[in-house]
């Protein structure tokens, strides 16, 4: 088992640096790396920006585990006479300033012959070749490498309905994967309208640019209509990576873990608590796979056949789970179960529940950045734990999905995503942990692994 660890870590998404002017004193550093350590900071970088007669200043870089300790680190530099504290920067706001992405030009404009075949008169053969072929504009335009991140920002990461502007910088960053991972420009558009038609209408216009659409952050069940449209009505690739992407990165571990534990697919229980986007793609492609029970939980307990609440959406969710018509909460549903999955919330599964679960019990607590159960608390009571974070084993991360994904949908000129091509892409993610390494702690390869969006863009086009 890993080692247990504390569950308040320090977080690069709280990095600051801090610029302090210090006295010419012996003990003027010590005391702030003492304040520092006091407040839970981790030290980082330490660049000297210029010394004077009696003091000197110094940028510090710190690792800090919270707003209130960032507080009470100023507190205390203030309180010091041989402190001072010039100024205080934010490092992951400071990277967002101006915008994370930028638009940039393939070839330099140096000349007038340059000019006249990027620009007039020689794009107007271009022009006229794509206005007799209109197929032509999938290699002779960006349409041949460029997808559109649409959102309207209702559902952002762990955050909610922030809206389009507030959703823009998660849009953004999924930008910078999409081209760090599989070299596909992505362009974030977050629309200022929730309505379902607009929405549907505002990316049908768009095809002529993209050769891909990717849905992010749309609520359900509003996700789910805007999807099955677009797929309608689209001959360009359309993707919600909240389900699909989640769907396929979670199969590839359970593929994994199967193998590690000696479990067929078909002989398990799935315990899987929320039943919106994810829960239901996660649920489709178990079923894929072979898994035959499948029981979904929400904040009321089990769907089952005496549940009369339920929307369109759970009860199409129910039609396809729950074989034995199992009902309770989840304290009842999990006994027995060989596999617990996670897309609703933080600490709703107890370690009670765990100790009801059969042997080599499977836990993928996917919630973010709050964990269902945190695994130091788990670990002890399962063999297999994987959360959506990065500061653990097993993250179970979008990003070894989406790029390659888009990357071979777009060298297939795909027209759409089929579920061949999907379970392919998990194959492909799963393959990618060498079967000699594979072990509780190492189920899915690093998002880090270059090798993933190869493996599965490869995958992707041999199913198209």
């Amino acid at each position: 088992m890993p080692t247990q660890q504390s569950s308040k870590k320090n977080s690069t998404g709280l990095s600051i640096t801090i610029r302090v002017e210090l006295n010419n004193r012996v003990g003027s550093f010590a005391k702030l790396a003492g304040i520092i350590q006091e407040c839970h900071g981790m030290l980082g970088g330490i660049d000297l920006v210029k010394v004077e007669n009696n003091f000197s200043t110094r940028d510090i870089t710190i690792d800090m585990p919270g707003e209130e300790e960032i507080e009470n680190l100023k507190n205390l530099i203030a309180e010091n006479d041989s402190l001072e504290l010039v100024g205080i920067s934010d490092r992951t706001f400071l990277m967002h300033l101006g915008g994370k992405i930028e638009i940039t030009s393939k070839f330099p404009l140096k000349t007038r012959d340059d000019l006249s075949r990027a620009y007039t008169p020689g794009v107007a053969r271009v022009c006229m070749a794509i206005h007799e072929d209109i197929s032509k504009s999938k290699s002779l335009t960006i349409k041949k490498n460029t997808i559109a991140i649409i959102s309207d920002g209702t559902a952002v990461l762990g955050l909610g309905d922030i809206g389009p502007e507030a959703a823009l910088p998660v849009m953004e960053g999924k930008a910078m994967l999409f081209k760090e991972f599989g070299d596909v420009n992505a362009f974030p558009l977050c629309l200022a309208t929730k309505d379902v038609d607009e929405i549907v209408r505002t990316v049908q216009l768009l095809e002529p640019n993209i050769g891909g659409v990717n849905l992010e952050d749309i609520s359900a069940p509003r996700c789910f209509e805007i999807e099955r449209r677009l797929k309608e009505t689209m001959s360009v690739p359309v993707f919600h990576d909240d389900q699909h992407g989640t769907a396929i990165v979670l199969t590839a571990g359970l593929i994994n873990s199967l193998k590690l534990i000696g479990k067929k697919a078909e002989d398990i229980k799935v315990v899987i608590a929320g039943v919106g986007a994810a829960g239901t793609a996660c649920t489709q492609m178990m079923l894929q796979l072979g898994v035959k029970n499948v029981i979904g939980l929400d904040r009321k307990g089990s769907l089952d056949s005496t549940r009369t609440d339920l929307n369109e959406s759970k009860i199409d969710f129910l039609k396809m789970s729950n074989p034995h018509d199992e009902k309770g909460e989840l304290s009842d549903i999990i006994k027995g179960a060989d596999v617990f999955i996670g897309v609703s919330g933080p600490d709703i599964l107890k370690v009670s529940d765990l100790k009801l679960m059969a042997k080599d019990a499977i836990v993928f607590a996917m919630s973010n950045p709050v964990p269902e159960i945190m695994p130091e608390d788990a670990w002890p009571h399962v063999r297999i734990m994987a959360t959506g974070r990065s500061d653990y084993p097993n993250q179970i991360n979008n990003v070894l999905c989406f790029p390659g994904l888009f990357r071979g949908l777009l060298d297939a000129k795909a027209i759409d995503i089929s579920d061949e091509t999907k379970m392919a892409a998990a194959i492909a993610i799963a393959s990618c942990v060498d079967e000699n390494a594979l072990s509780e702690e190492y189920i899915i390869p690093s998002v880090f692994d270059k090798n993933v969006a190869k493996s599965v863009a490869q995958a992707v086009m041999e199913t198209c």
